[in-house]
């Protein structure tokens, strides 16, 4: 995500989302009450009367704005949505004041415009810029013996290659073929390496090219074949990178990804409760009176309530005492033994009891 315009002055920031995450990440930021204004395109009816029968209307794109009254965000879709009275468009087009649904495209800009900024949704703001920054998946596409890597950035993919492997036929075989392999296969993997943190690698390609990079992975690189995963596709080199991409495998993983990541913090705490520790509360009554009394080490807040039980103060008050912040995403089988639990827990630095 990019920041394209701000004036805090005016609680005005615009935004320009390129991922997934990016989507989920405003789900988070905006709330209700505030203003969220993007283009979107309409088709117009000609309403004259002279309409021809069978006429669609013209399309027309233009930007229109909504004061947010519900939004929703679906996980494995990703569509944000946000819904409300119209504030702002043209008036000749639509009536000012009449319900709307706007839908946050991405690599389009979204204006956000709110009363008062918080801590909390400033720094979710330069958390997915900080992400954006990071390579977060390689695609390696395996033809014959070439291969191309798609390094997948926030901005799109970056192509390196090609990676070539001189290797001999089928028809004709030569007695060092199988040393020719290995040597290719290892020299994709120093290319991998040359990246740190890449969470998930795809191994795309026809026939059977991908399986034997994965079995060497198996053999030589255990650490990068738990994080590899197959893909068919029907050619190699960049067209196999592209078709990675168009069939969404990445978003689907990078979702697959958070929904673990905040699934294992709730089982955390539920440890915790099980073994009756000192060190751990839940329930809004419980959580915020450790709240104020700056005992937070790690607060887990539902998605849901985050808004409706006004607790972006709360938050900012944990991450100015050095806690940590995670909000739990109430789709998933996490989110609802967090609900269990009253929408609120969160581990302790000591005994508050």
């Amino acid at each position: 995500m990019k920041i394209t315009y701000q004036n805090r002055k005016e609680g005005v920031i615009e935004v320009f989302p390129e991922t997934l995450d990016d989507l989920w990440h405003l789900s988070h930021i905006v709330a209700e009450g505030d203003k969220v204004s993007t283009k979107t395109t309409r088709r117009i009816q000609d309403t004259s009367g002279d309409k021809i029968r069978g006429d669609r209307g013209v399309k027309k794109t233009f930007t229109i704005g909504v004061v947010v009254e519900s939004i929703s965000f679906h996980m494995f879709t990703g569509k944000l949505r946000f819904t409300g009275s119209i504030y702002k468009g043209p008036e000749d087009l639509i009536p000012m004041g009449s319900y709307h649904t706007l839908e946050a495209k991405l690599n389009t800009p979204l204006r956000i415009e709110k009363e008062k900024w918080s801590k909390y949704a400033i720094n979710r703001v330069e958390r997915a810029i900080e992400s954006s920054k990071k390579l977060s998946s390689i695609i390696v596409a395996l033809e014959d013996d070439v291969a191309y890597l798609g390094l997948i950035r926030q901005f799109g993919p970056e192509y390196y290659g090609p990676i070539v492997g001189n290797i001999s036929g089928k028809r004709v075989i030569s007695k060092n073929r199988k040393k020719n392999i290995e040597k290719f296969h290892q020299t994709i993997v120093d290319s991998i390496l040359k990246y740190n943190d890449v969470q998930t690698i795809v191994i795309a390609g026809p026939g059977f090219y991908k399986s034997d990079f994965l079995k060497f992975l198996e053999d030589k690189h255990k650490d990068l074949a738990k994080k590899s995963i197959l893909e068919d596709t029907g050619s190699g080199g960049r067209p196999g990178i592209k078709e990675v991409l168009r069939k969404g495998t990445l978003e689907k993983l990078t979702t697959e990804n958070r929904v673990a990541f905040e699934i294992s913090a709730v089982n955390d705490i539920l440890e915790e409760i099980a073994k009756t520790s000192e060190l751990v509360v839940y329930g809004k009554k419980d959580v915020k009176n450790a709240i104020n009394l700056g005992a937070i080490q790690k607060l887990l807040v539902l998605d849901t309530i985050v808004r409706s039980e006004d607790l972006e103060d709360s938050m900012d008050m944990v991450e100015n005492m050095s806690g940590e912040v995670l909000v739990i995403s109430s789709e998933h089988e996490g989110g609802k033994q967090l609900a269990a639990l009253g929408g609120l827990a969160a581990t302790l630095r000591y005994p508050i009891n």
